[in-house]
């Protein structure tokens, strides 16, 4: 790794502190090195507040240094008014000589206008260093603006014999515990990762879900759930108002501001009108945390670009059974005797 690149792991280290709190912005690091030392670093905290350009230039004290820095920035410097000014043109005004960036802005109103804002002003930049991280990084906000569609995660638990849940006919009947302790702080981590959870139907009338994060620090994520003929009763968490809560329906009814009614045609391109509406409301992520029927429709429809699977070492002996990953390759890590499975759906890549 040479110096650069060292750099650079610090703004992907420092960028990941925004996850859960930026989106549907970019996780973004800024370092500013002067003779060979940090003398300012920063990172976009939270959606709407200062990016980590200015974050790491007001943390410099001795501001007549910058004349003789480098910065290095995860992602291309904006170049337009959006909730902030342009950090290229703040960037210039301090006189930093060089500017090292991780990858270039995929974002149409910046795309490579940031960087040529700083090579006009006679500023040395370099783009493209360790991109592959960079752009690994942000993946939900680069296949957002690339693919016009929201990035797709999958999750599900299962036992060792292929089953999720037990066979249950209503809400009185008990559900089949998988997870561990650990396992579940994972799946609360996720959540966070993500500016969005769905569910189908069946999982929000059997298990009453509330879809929040209680396991982890970070901003709840906007529930989605389909509830084409209004089966879900109207005392249960995903209709109590507390969190941001889309229903994607059949049936007209008069929108609410929270929960939100949308009107969708349940016929075979649902799931493709959904993400499109997504898109529409500048959704970058949607965690798919069940259950088996929405799951296995987005794979078979080929709507996904990763999928967390986790097979607990327990034995079912029958009950609701498992969506199929079969023939794809897969990585893992052990956690407490439960394994986790990480695919990823290289036909949806961003490249």
């Amino acid at each position: 790794m040479n110096v650069d690149e060292l750099y650079m792991s610090r703004c992907i280290q420092l960028a990941r502190y925004g996850a859960g709190y930026v989106a549907p912005n970019p996780m973004v690091g800024a370092v500013v090195v002067c003779d060979g030392k940090i003398i300012g670093e920063g990172y976009h905290r939270r959606y709407g507040e200062a990016h980590a350009e200015p974050n790491a230039i007001n943390s410099v004290k001795d501001k007549a240094l910058l004349k003789n820095s480098t910065m290095y920035v995860s992602l291309e410097p904006c170049s337009h008014y959006g909730k902030t000014p342009p950090c290229a043109d703040l960037i210039v005004s301090c006189g930093i000589p060089k500017v090292v960036v991780g990858t270039l802005d995929p974002n149409p109103k910046v795309a490579g206008r940031g960087v040529a804002k700083l090579r006009e002003a006679g500023i040395d930049v370099k783009v493209g260093c360790l991109e592959s991280e960079c752009e690994e990084l942000n993946k939900r906000f680069f296949t957002f603006q690339k693919k016009k569609c929201p990035y797709i995660s999958l999750k599900w638990a299962q036992t060792r014999d292929g089953y999720i849940d037990n066979d249950r006919k209503n809400a009185a009947a008990p559900p089949l515990l998988i997870s561990n302790e650990l396992t579940k702080m994972l799946v609360h981590k996720q959540r966070v990762e993500n500016q969005t959870i769905m569910v189908g139907t069946n999982t929000a009338v059997l298990d009453n879900p509330s879809l929040t994060v209680r396991n982890w620090a970070g901003v709840n994520p906007v529930r989605i759930v389909l509830d084409e003929k209004g089966r879900i009763p109207s005392n249960y968490h995903l209709l109590d108002g507390a969190v941001p809560t889309i229903v994607y329906t059949g049936q007209k009814k008069q929108s609410e501001q929270n929960p939100e009614y949308e009107l969708v045609d349940f016929d075979d391109k649902v799931l493709e009108s959904i993400l499109k509406n997504l898109y529409e409301r500048n959704i970058h992520s949607v965690l798919v945390e069940g259950g088996a029927s929405l799951l296995n429709s987005f794979i078979q429809q080929g709507l996904w670009d990763e999928a967390t699977v986790e097979v607990a070492p327990n034995i079912a002996g029958g009950g609701v059974k498992a969506p199929s990953m079969c023939k794809i390759p897969c990585s893992h890590k052990e956690y407490q005797g439960h394994t986790l499975l990480y695919y990823k759906n290289e036909k949806c890549s961003i490249k």
